[in-house]
């Protein structure tokens, strides 16, 4: 697949580094919603080995509080313009409303990442069709209403992905993501982790975003600062089972762990 202008191999797993450039965000909020800290973290990013970066300008933390649309454009297309004026990495847009993407990819985002894609029958499909770029469609519901969760979950994906491709997203810019810390439980977040391949029936292009989520927290029992190793073993997972991308906080530490882990299956 072509990001931006880079070949990702579908068959290993790329680090998705995260810019929350947002004053409320779970884990890191307020420390990059400047322009000057948000590049300065870019360029760490960068240099430890993120192979894109996530913009986003809304929390989605639970109970998270919407903000205006007007809102989110006006933080996340400034660093977006930025970051592609000043570095030569991929940029991905976290954002549900198709007002703000459309605005994102005016300023050069180069990867759709869609929080609702459930939705994507919608308005947010129509531009991720005529933008041409590929697209993530993560599983999410408005309420937590499953009979049976297992085949719930999976029909769920198939209608995401069979939606946006009725809209127009040509398949091979396809990429799921299961949704952790959406619309589940902790058992439920297990379970998805657990059966990632599964969705490959689907789309052979999956993202897990994990990053120090309550999944971790909930299993550890531990505190939002201090689920760096559940998040790295969630990455490595995710590479032991070519998993494409895996969406973090902290670049280095998940890349190392993933590179290693990598070394030891392909020796």
């Amino acid at each position: 697949m072509v990001i931006g202008g880079r070949d990702f191999d579908e068959n290993r797993t790329h680090i998705m580094g995260i810019l929350n450039v947002t004053p409320d965000s779970f884990s890191d909020g307020g420390r990059y919603n400047n322009m000057d800290s948000a590049l300065f973290h870019v360029q760490e990013m960068v240099k430890e080995g993120a192979e894109i970066i996530d913009v986003g300008g809304e929390s989605t933390r639970p109970g998270f509080n919407e903000i205006e649309t007007s809102t989110e454009i006006e933080r996340v297309v400034p660093v977006i313009c930025k970051i592609k004026s000043e570095f030569n990495i991929p940029v991905s847009i976290d954002t549900y409303r198709p007002e703000t993407a459309l605005e994102a990819i005016k300023a050069g985002a180069d990867l759709l990442n869609d929080i609702k894609g459930h939705e994507i029958g919608g308005e947010y499909g129509r531009v991720a069709a005529e933008s041409g770029l590929p697209i993530c469609i993560m599983h999410n519901r408005n309420e937590r209403n499953y009979k049976d969760f297992a085949k719930d979950y999976y029909s769920d994906c198939v209608e995401m992905y069979e939606g946006a491709v009725a809209k127009g997203v040509k398949p091979e810019n396809i990429i799921l993501d299961p949704g952790v810390g959406f619309a589940k439980d902790t058992a439920e977040n297990l379970y998805v982790m657990r059966h990632m391949d599964d969705l490959k029936d689907i789309c052979p292009r999956i993202l897990l975003g994990c990053s120090n989520k309550s999944v971790i927290g909930n299993t550890l029992d531990l505190p939002v600062e201090e689920r760096l190793e559940g998040t790295i073993a969630t990455t490595v997972w995710a590479g032991l089972h070519n998993i494409m991308f895996a969406r973090v906080h902290n670049v280095k530490a998940n890349l190392r762990a993933l590179r290693m882990a990598e070394a030891i299956n392909n020796a």
